[in-house]
């Protein structure tokens, strides 16, 4: 039985950022940031992440443009998204990540984080902001976060949310 945790991922060309929900599927905390090696070492420790923490769920940004458009970043991620599917035995899912990294680097500024610590925690403060949006929409719809992909097939629509069309 897959677990009830979301984990949320926002990849970028160089480091993954990572976020865990709380098993409520209510609190979204940054977990860790690892440096991306090849698409089999990242799906690797996915599948370990998914195994360790009873995870029901994998939300992965997509990088749409701000205004909305699929550009080479995004495709590059759904390519991502349809190998983690494959590779996973819970939904991955589709989410609009737009500003997250920018909002992300700003909490950390303010917070008066150095620029080398910075470095390291901005894509899993990313990741936590993300799964935070996730989160929050799947609470003002009624669906429980971590249960499956309602819709049958995890994709995104023009906003970068689930929907049940293919990719």
């Amino acid at each position: 039985m897959a677990g009830t945790r979301v984990l949320a991922l926002d990849p970028g060309s160089k480091r993954i950022g990572v976020a865990l929900s709380d098993e409520l599927g209510w609190i979204a905390q940054p977990l860790e940031t690892f440096e991306r090696r090849s698409v089999e070492a990242d799906i690797a420790h996915i599948q370990q992440l998914v195994r360790r923490h009873d995870v029901g769920r994998v939300v992965m940004g997509l990088p749409l443009q701000l205004d909305g458009r699929v550009g080479v970043q995004a495709e590059a991620v759904q390519r991502m998204i349809e190998t983690l599917q494959r590779a996973l035995s819970v939904p991955v899912i589709a989410w609009d990540e737009r500003l997250t990294t920018k909002s992300a680097e700003q909490m950390l500024i303010e917070a008066d984080v150095s620029r080398k610590k910075r470095k390291g925690a901005v894509d899993r403060v990313a990741a936590a902001l993300l799964l935070q949006s996730y989160l929050e929409s799947c609470s003002s719809s009624g669906e429980a976060p971590g249960e499956g992909d309602p819709g049958g097939q995890a994709s995104a629509d023009k906003a970068g949310h689930q929907t049940s069309e293919g990719v």
